[in-house]
């Protein structure tokens, strides 16, 4: 299993839109459509916080799935209804695409008492 986190910008005033669509996803309207997606992309756990920060609002976001990139890859090139709505919200909210040009954070540190690397 992969998993990776990252913080994606908010852009100003985008913490409410956000925090309705992700309602809407997680609970709402759309759970099932979410749920759909990311079963197609292969991810099984999917988690958000806002973290307030200087500079604006962050998104702390937290995934898991077999393939990592099968998932990105996906999300990029869907023409599902769902789908084109995630990535035109997070181009909205975020001001970056959800595209072939998304790159992963780097893992620079991995601390895991269970593992002996």
């Amino acid at each position: 299993m992969q998993s990776i986190a990252f913080a994606v910008h908010l852009s100003p005033d985008q913490t409410r839109t956000t925090v309705g669509a992700l309602a809407s996803c997680w609970r709402g309207p759309r759970r099932e459509s979410f749920r759909d997606a990311r079963r197609r992309a292969g991810i099984v756990r999917e988690a958000v916080w806002l973290q307030s920060a200087p500079g604006g609002a962050l998104a702390i976001v937290y995934l898991e799935a077999d393939d990592l990139d099968a998932a990105f890859a996906m999300w990029a090139r869907s023409a599902e209804p769902f789908d084109s709505w995630f990535r035109a919200h997070a181009h909205h909210v975020h001001g970056n695409a959800w595209d072939d040009a998304f790159r992963a954070p780097e893992l620079v540190l991995d601390f895991d008492t269970g593992r002996t690397d």
